[in-house]
């Protein structure tokens, strides 16, 4: 999986005519390595400590290049950070997001997506695309 995304960027790349530099490519599996939604600021302190030359514009300029290309998708919860995500073909899920702590965990439903399937069809509506984020307290937090 982690190659073939690396592939859809590398093409993506090619075909805007930008070229494929070191710096992108650590950017690239850093983010590809988290299982978390990631905000700039986060990915950008996870890369400091072991490439100090890489900075934060280009932190910034290669995610939303990533989200450009298909390979990520920016998120919003509230928070006032926008988020990214990795983008698996096919693959859909929805989120639970902590309001105190800001845990954002990650479920699928079959149930749900049954439900809003049957919701549209029987109002004649074609859903193109959803979104769901459940907002409360996480177990954590709820101690």
């Amino acid at each position: 999986m982690k190659r073939a995304k690396k592939k859809v960027f590398a093409d993506f790349m090619s075909q805007k005519g930008l070229k494929s530099t070191k710096q992108r490519d650590i950017i690239l599996d850093c983010f590809l390595s988290s299982d978390r939604h990631l905000s700039i600021e986060e990915l950008y302190l996870k890369l400091r400590s072991k490439h100090p030359n890489i900075g934060y514009a280009t932190v910034y300029r290669t995610l939303k290049l990533f989200a450009e290309a298909g390979i990520a998708r920016e998120m919003q919860f509230g928070d006032g950070q926008t988020r990214y995500e990795h983008v698996s073909e096919g693959e859909h899920h929805d989120h639970l997001v902590c309001t105190r702590c800001g845990h954002i965990e990650e479920f699928e439903n079959e149930t749900i997506e049954k439900l809003q399937d049957e919701v549209a069809d029987s109002r004649g509506f074609l859903i193109e695309r959803h979104r769901l984020e459940i907002y409360g307290l996480c177990a954590n937090c709820r101690k």
